[in-house]
């Protein structure tokens, strides 16, 4: 998707071009703003079939909110869940895994961009 520079725009899921698998897992992620773009940071939607696992770290900051469904992310020190309308933050370089309580579909940002 490419970016005129005109200002503020919109995403939805509904509109993604080019989903993408990621291996061969139940996860798809559909790229909405990408580094070719220029810019700062990438953003992205994420589906994850039911009891899929995603492992960490990231080689940058993450931002996740939860759209729907419920997530799990499982770090040395603490295990969090969250669901619809739920944030989470991911530290560069943070270990640990993600895992989807039930079909999940997340909205990502991502920094720098990749």
């Amino acid at each position: 998707m490419s970016h005129s520079g005109e200002g503020a725009r919109r995403f939805s899921a509904k509109e993604v071009e080019g989903w993408q698998d990621l291996g061969d897992h139940g996860i798809r992620i559909g790229p909405v703003i990408t580094k070719e773009e220029g810019g700062p940071l990438s953003a992205y939607y994420a589906r994850f079939e039911r009891g899929e696992v995603a492992t960490l770290p990231a080689p940058y900051e993450e931002v996740w909110v939860v759209v729907s469904g419920a997530m799990t992310l499982r770090t040395p020190d603490r295990v969090v869940t969250a669901g619809p309308g739920d944030l989470l933050h991911v530290p560069e370089h943070s270990p640990g895994e993600l895992r989807a309580e039930e079909d999940t579909e997340l909205a990502c940002v991502s920094v720098p961009a990749h």
